[in-house]
């Protein structure tokens, strides 16, 4: 565990690193916007159909998704709540008060997940982690968290149209789709297209975490003060919620490992995204994704133990 999150910092560094010294003049958000499109659009699909068209399909195929839908609802409605009553006695702003619970809610279970618990539990892991993400998060992201944001924030309102759109132009909506196909199917890939689909995996663990690193600043204390609520629902809160659902639907084994996890994972950063889409407080979101990865070096060692035990 120590080994894998050292890693992960000593990298993660090295794109604060790059954030600060700008090689080749090159723009910190380009950069990450960059890395982040060569990942979505070509990387990750070819280990969504790798994985997924080989592994093996089972109950908790069905049940991990449904866990991680009822972790990030209730999640969502825990936030909404607590943040509610902070709005009462502070001069928490409506704007400000969405994207805390965005932050609250959506994990970075994807870019940070993936090598975490590939790192923790094998390879066997990155099936769960990839129906966590596909399943469950973006689907909520899109079709319940853009919405929150579009009400509360400036711009045209999300439709329900629109965000199945959204979903659809990813390819690794349509990558899981086909590995799933192939599965059912029992198509056995040729070892060609394994060996090409393994290499084009390689690279999606240090990219997505050198991109963890392009998007972190350096917080303010008085606005720190404001984001610890959302650090500790979502590190702390946020996993305890999916260790009470998993166990309730009867997990256990790896599959109960993974979402617990993930649901411990730091914030998204598809939440800066969507906070700049509508107008909302974006520096709070980039601060509750620096505070959450910050913190998660140390909620993470802990949790890893108790998911141990």
């Amino acid at each position: 565990m120590i080994e894998n999150l050292t890693a992960f910092f000593i990298i993660i560094a090295g794109g604060v690193f790059f954030q600060w010294k700008k090689p080749g003049n090159l723009e910190p958000d380009s950069a990450r916007h960059a890395i982040n499109t060569i990942v979505i659009k070509f990387f990750l699909p070819a280990l969504c159909f790798k994985v997924i068209a080989s592994a093996n399909i089972d109950i908790n195929t069905v049940l991990l998704p449904a866990s991680a839908i009822l972790t990030i609802l209730i999640s969502l409605l825990f936030s909404f709540a607590v943040f509610t009553i902070i709005e009462k006695f502070t001069s928490l702003s409506k704007k400000e008060k969405i994207v805390l619970i965005l932050a609250s809610t959506f994990g970075n279970v994807t870019f940070l997940g993936l090598p975490l618990l590939t790192g923790l539990y094998g390879e066997g892991a990155a099936q769960y982690v990839l129906l966590y993400d596909l399943m469950a998060t973006m689907p909520l992201l899109w079709f319940v968290g853009a919405s929150l944001a579009s009400s509360y924030g400036k711009g045209r309102k999300l439709s329900i149209w629109e965000s199945v759109k959204i979903l659809a132009q990813l390819p690794p909506i349509w990558a899981l789709i086909l590995g799933f196909a192939a599965n059912f199917a029992g198509i056995r890939l040729p070892g060609f297209l394994l060996k090409t689909l393994e290499l084009m995996s390689m690279p999606i663990v240090p990219l997505m975490i050198f991109s963890v690193g392009l998007a972190l600043t350096v917080p303010k204390v008085k606005e720190t003060i404001i984001v610890l609520p959302a650090v500790i629902i979502k590190l702390c809160i946020s996993p305890l919620i999916a260790f009470a659902i998993a166990r309730l639907l009867g997990m256990e084994g790896l599959a109960l490992k993974s979402t617990i996890t993930e649901a411990a994972m730091p914030t998204m950063v598809l939440t800066l995204v969507i906070a700049s889409q509508y107008k909302l407080n974006h520096n709070m979101a980039a601060l509750a994704i620096a505070l959450t990865t910050a913190a998660a070096f140390i909620t993470m060692p802990i949790t890893s133990f108790f998911v141990g035990r």
